[in-house]
């Protein structure tokens, strides 16, 4: 039996993610992600429609014609989607069609799909099927099994997942963190990865964003503590205070409103992604605060709400998108002053968020920071802890699970070279059981 990593994208980028895994004559893909910085501005606007020619024309889906190429598309039996977040699921409203396969994922990694799908007006035409957490998903026609382990990240439902093979296990651990803390759901099932690593893993594909910082990533309960101190100790009785995060982090959304139940006032969700999120998360019964919210994403209803925002500035807690200033986000719109409600001095604004190190994010943020600090509003920056494991949450998911081959995944060689090293650390030869690859990619698996 031969296995055989392609790896498709997210090997020169942090994002668009993809990697097929092929089995004797039966290739399984894990993820299909979009490259976030491509389309950044495309994000929060009003019926904006793009169809793949133009994302593939500005490098925004991952290039799996190669496996065209390679005769591979015509052998997939699966599509698995690790998580819900866009770099890892936004692809495949685009791309999965090409597959005469089944797209598997938890539960709220469906919603959300179901959800992009609508957003683009389109429709998935593959069978779509959903696999609960820690549960296995049998491959119909061959050997080959997928296992959802649960593994902690920055959005509910995360996957560790784990390709089952009768020569061993391909682990594809892209992303992860090992929280034992979590605020939302369940924490690594450690029980598992001990047992599959005793089974035998032929390879790890692991995450690699992180691997030069030589840190643990800070559980989700230390955000939490860092938004109490923000919301609750600052004195902002009778100023407007906004929150902006990551949509799709359903437990940091958890946090932000119980401490707004806590300050009295009522919690407004502000934008599309928010509403797209948030339902998902209700669909897939997730969300713990369905009850304590309204939601506000239509320009009529915005206007309203950010009207009666500026008329009580103490009663409302507003929880917007724009934490990396997306043009055409809710906090971008308010900060030029294009959306009813102006900020005033000692208003607080709480970026729980950090703002992603690439060139339009920086520039979009740097542009919101000025006009709010023009208006003398009180900002508080990076209220955030990381989704992503550093170098010693690889070190001891690599001991967890004792592969015998290493694919540092999810960068460019400067996130993937470091992974090498701690690699090199562990007993790992470069070239002959850890590999350092790009886009297009081949690795053939010694038995």
């Amino acid at each position: 039996m031969t296995i055989e990593i392609l790896s498709i994208g997210g090997y020169n980028e942090v994002g668009k993610n993809m990697t097929a895994v092929k089995v004797d004559n039966d290739v399984i893909i894990f993820d299909a992600g979009l490259y976030m910085p491509a389309i950044v501005e495309l994000q929060e606007r009003e019926n904006e429609n793009t169809g793949e020619r133009k994302l593939r024309d500005i490098g925004a889906l991952p290039d799996d014609e190669v496996l065209d190429k390679i005769g591979w598309r015509s052998k997939t039996k699966a599509l698995a989607i690790g998580h819900a977040h866009l770099d890892h699921v936004g692809a495949a409203p685009y791309i999965s069609y090409r597959y005469k396969s089944d797209i598997v994922g938890t539960p709220y990694t469906i919603a959300v799909l179901k959800r992009l799908v609508e957003d683009n007006s389109g429709r998935i035409v593959n069978p779509i099927k959903t696999v609960q957490p820690n549960a296995i998903y049998p491959i119909k026609g061959t050997k080959l099994s997928i296992e959802f382990v649960n593994m902690t990240h920055s959005t509910p439902q995360t996957a560790c997942m784990v390709l089952h093979t009768p020569e061993g296990a391909v682990v594809y651990a892209n992303d992860y963190k090992l929280d034992n803390s979590p605020i939302l759901g369940q924490p690594p099932n450690y029980e598992a990865l001990k047992r599959i690593g005793k089974q035998g893993v032929k390879a790890l594909i692991i995450d690699s964003l992180y691997s030069s910082e030589e840190r643990k990533t800070p559980s989700e309960k230390i955000a939490r503590d860092y938004l109490e101190e923000v919301l609750l100790t600052i004195n902002n009785e009778k100023n407007a205070v906004f929150v902006t995060t990551f949509s799709s982090h359903i437990a940091r959304l958890k946090s932000i409103v119980d401490f707004g139940k806590k300050m009295n006032r009522q919690i407004i969700f502000l934008g599309r992604s928010l509403k797209k999120y948030t339902e998902a998360s209700i669909d897939s019964q997730v969300c713990p605060f369905k009850k304590d919210i309204r939601i506000g994403s239509f320009k009529k209803q915005v206007a309203s709400i950010l009207k009666k925002i500026e008329k009580d500035r103490d009663k409302y807690l507003g929880v917007c998108t724009g934490h990396q200033g997306e043009p055409g986000s809710i906090l971008e719109r308010v900060s030029r002053s294009d959306l009813p409600f102006n900020f005033k001095k000692e208003d607080t604004v709480v970026f729980s968020s950090r703002t992603i190190p690439v060139p339009i994010n920086m520039s979009n943020k740097e542009q919101v920071d000025k006009r709010l600090k023009k208006a003398s509003v009180r900002i508080f920056d990076n209220v955030h802890v990381s989704g992503h494991g550093g170098r010693e949450d690889a070190r001891d998911l690599i001991r967890l699970l004792n592969p015998e081959n290493i694919v540092p995944s999810h960068g460019d060689l400067t996130k993937t070279s470091p992974m090498a090293e701690l690699a090199k650390e562990l007993g790992y030869k470069l070239g002959s059981s850890v590999y350092l690859v790009e886009n297009g990619q081949k690795i053939t698996l010694n038995k």
